[in-house]
């Protein structure tokens, strides 16, 4: 049977200062073992004095029509349906003229009566004449006479213009179109009662069509009339022509709280009624925005942040920023960056302050304008 093993004290003192002298180095070497994460930057170039703006609207007509009768009725026919061309004096729709008939028999029996009522007051005036001449009447009799003669004859003038009135009221029950155009919407049917002025149809008239959109306040400041803007059409991706803004709203919606625009479009047989349309314009920075991606963002203590690199120390710090607007592929900066700063551009959730990062193209922290897959420089 072997005997343990026996250490002396001596020996066993140098054993254990081999062992914390050991632990010593591996405590050192965790201590100074860094983490340096590669990032993909982007310098912030100068702010740009224009932005883009985008809004998608409609082709419509110049010029609809509301077109509704001039009298009350039943509609009792409509002659045209959504889509159908109309042109001058077109008989679209009719209500039941029956009443407006009778009116106009009524009104003619009451003319007949105050012509005749003229033709006896004038034999009366004529006699009174004869026998004033003869000094066998008085002259207030004639006097009478001439003021009953008169008396007839505007009764006679009342009943003409009340004749003529009846029969442009059997006029007024067709609907008739004042010029050439395309039905565009129909607001009563048959058997509907309608009152005189309500919309029944609206024809949208020949010539000039145009695009409205709705712009914020915000940018309506942008807009003003005579304004040169591109308009591309979502049926021709090819199809890009120059408009120009004809009017401006003076006032917003109640409800969306935003501005009518109306652009005027070139003639072009492929633009139709109805198609949508985008609106390019360009409009004033107000102060020279600068953009950065949506990926740059982050959030801390409440405020909106970006991650600026330090190019000498190779670290990063937090930097409040005061975002203006957001775009379609990004966000404004109004406050906070300036040119030549380097921001994160992605990545933003594992940085903290004084981080070591490592900038594209290099092992050490200098910047260049091509790098890494990771670590890539944007401009």
């Amino acid at each position: 049977m072997s005997s343990p093993i026996r250490m002396t004290v001596p020996a066993l003192g140098a054993f254990l200062l081999a062992a914390a002298a050991l632990a010593g180095c591996s405590e050192d070497t965790a201590e100074t073992k860094e983490i340096i994460r590669p990032v993909k930057v982007l310098e912030i170039a100068k702010a740009d004095d224009t932005r883009a703006l985008e809004y998608s609207g409609y082709v419509r007509a110049r010029t609809e029509m509301n077109l509704g009768f001039r009298v009350n009725g039943k509609v009792i026919a409509r002659l045209v349906d959504i889509g159908e061309r109309v042109k001058p004096d077109d008989v679209l729709a009719r209500v039941d003229s029956t009443d407006y008939g009778l009116a106009v028999n009524s009104a003619e029996a009451n003319l007949a009566a105050a012509q005749k009522q003229v033709e006896t007051t004038d034999l009366a005036r004529t006699r009174a004449e004869q026998l004033y001449a003869k000094n066998v009447a008085p002259k207030s009799q004639l006097e009478e006479a001439t003021l009953a003669s008169e008396q007839a004859v505007s009764t006679r003038d009342a009943a003409i213009s009340s004749l003529q009135q009846a029969r442009n009221q059997v006029g007024y029950t067709e609907l008739k179109s004042d010029k050439s155009g395309i039905v565009t919407a129909i607001a009563a049917d048959v058997g509907q009662v309608v009152s005189a002025g309500t919309p029944v149809l609206a024809v949208a008239v020949d010539g000039e069509k145009e695009v409205q959109i709705a712009v914020p306040e915000t940018d309506i400041a942008q807009f003003s009339p005579g304004k040169m803007v591109k308009v591309r059409f979502w049926s021709h991706d090819a199809l890009l022509l120059d408009g120009k803004v004809r009017e401006v709203a003076g006032s917003a919606d109640q409800q969306s709280r935003t501005f009518a625009v109306r652009v005027s479009l070139p003639e072009d047989p492929r633009i139709l009624l109805g198609m949508t349309a985008t609106i390019e314009a360009t409009g004033d920075n107000g102060g020279g925005f600068v953009s950065v991606p949506l990926s740059a963002l982050a959030e801390k203590n409440g405020e909106q942040i970006v991650w600026l690199v330090d190019r000498g120390a190779g670290t990063v710090h937090a930097r409040v920023i005061k975002i203006s607007d957001f775009t379609g592929d990004g966000v404004h900066v109004a406050e906070g960056l300036r040119q030549g700063d380097l921001v994160v551009a992605a990545g933003t959730q594992f940085m903290a302050e004084n981080m070591k990062v490592k900038l594209p193209g290099s092992g050490q922290q200098s910047a260049s304008v091509e790098g890494t897959a990771d670590g890539e420089l944007v401009r």
